[in-house]
């Protein structure tokens, strides 16, 4: 986690910078917003929870913060999710997993190798897209304050070293809950079992799916090395974090409370994504560490792979939405026409 002295000191500096429109506006109520995860406590999703408390608490003399629950303690995504558009609980930060059967234009961000950099990542989640989604989300009884990030996703298993397309063939896969993910697996010959993810260390130790795919940090952060022998660095998705607060808790927030709230959530993006990229090179030497086999697909076995998936898109292009993913590739296009 970031060093606590210099997270404090970021947060003061940026209610030091908000003060003069806090001096001019209506005194800052009490709230402690409940936050829910389904990650361990020492996921780096942690440090943007913790740094978007702190800087609530700074920019409101004290009268704002946020309760992190972890381990789905609430419920897991799709539960929280839920209940935070119910407004029984007042945030969620979450895989984009579960928003995309909610809302289709999330979805088209987990669309198989659809990043090459994380530059490419923060130009859009920052962006216009970003934007996009925000405009959409008051229609599910969402607030998006920000995304954060899970990082890209990679698999593991317990059954043999994946060097080959082939390798995949005959594999039960636990995957999310989302058609994309669904289709992709099938198609590299595996078998999808779409599961919760509070259920997954349990299948994968009795045997029940032979493998899981995951960003590092969280194979790491989950001890699935010690149920999982194989892990193959496939970079096959990117997992984004929404940071969703309920539309009926947002309602209640003066004008003031809510751009508090929002500029925290903005704010905090930095040092979680930060810490989740440090952690994803800390993990990797850990988990070989702890003794999984890792490895890459040589660049032949990945262009077929690439071939193979590719339907995935034309296949889920309805249920994405065709606007949203022009939107969404003219942004990208942009990005990498202005380089690196």
């Amino acid at each position: 986690m970031l060093d606590h002295l210099t997270k404090a000191a970021s947060a003061l500096a940026l209610a030091a910078a908000l003060a003069p429109a806090a001096a001019l506006a209506q005194e800052y109520n009490r709230h402690t917003f409940k936050v829910s995860n389904g990650a361990a406590e020492d996921h780096p999703v942690s440090a943007g929870v913790d740094a978007m408390s702190e800087c609530l608490e700074a920019a409101s003399d004290g009268s704002m913060k946020l309760r992190g629950f972890y381990n789905g303690q609430l419920g897991d995504d799709a539960e929280a999710t839920q209940s935070v558009r119910s407004g029984s609980i007042e945030m969620v930060v979450t895989g984009a997993a579960a928003i995309g059967g909610i809302e289709p234009a999330m979805s088209a961000l987990e669309l198989p190798f659809l990043f090459t950099s994380d530059w490419e990542v923060d130009g859009i989640m920052t962006g216009p897209y970003f934007d996009h989604l925000a405009e959409k989300m008051p229609q599910h009884g969402l607030i998006l304050l920000s995304i954060w990030e899970n990082g890209f996703r990679n698999t593991t298993n317990s059954k043999h070293a994946i060097d080959s397309i082939e390798g995949f063939k005959g594999l039960n896969f636990r995957v999310m809950q989302n058609p994309v993910f669904i289709d992709t697996f099938r198609r590299l010959g595996a078998n999808p079992v779409p599961m919760a993810f509070g259920e997954v260390f349990t299948a994968l130790e009795t045997g029940a799916v032979d493998g899981q795919e995951n960003p590092i940090p969280l194979i790491q952060a989950t001890k699935f090395y010690e149920v999982q022998k194989y892990l193959t660095l496939t970079r096959h998705a990117y997992s984004p974090t929404p940071v969703l607060m309920s539309k009926s808790v947002w309602d209640e927030l003066n004008a003031d409370e809510q751009t508090l709230v929002r500029d925290c959530a903005t704010y905090a993006r930095e040092p979680q994504i930060e810490r989740s990229r440090e952690v994803a090179n800390a993990a990797l030497e850990e988990l070989r560490a702890e003794g999984m086999e890792i490895s890459e697909l040589p660049m032949a076995e990945f262009e077929k792979l690439l071939a193979v998936v590719e339907p995935v898109y034309e296949a889920n292009m309805e249920s994405v939405g065709k606007e949203n993913f022009d939107l969404l590739m003219s942004e990208l296009n942009k990005l990498r026409a202005t380089g690196d």
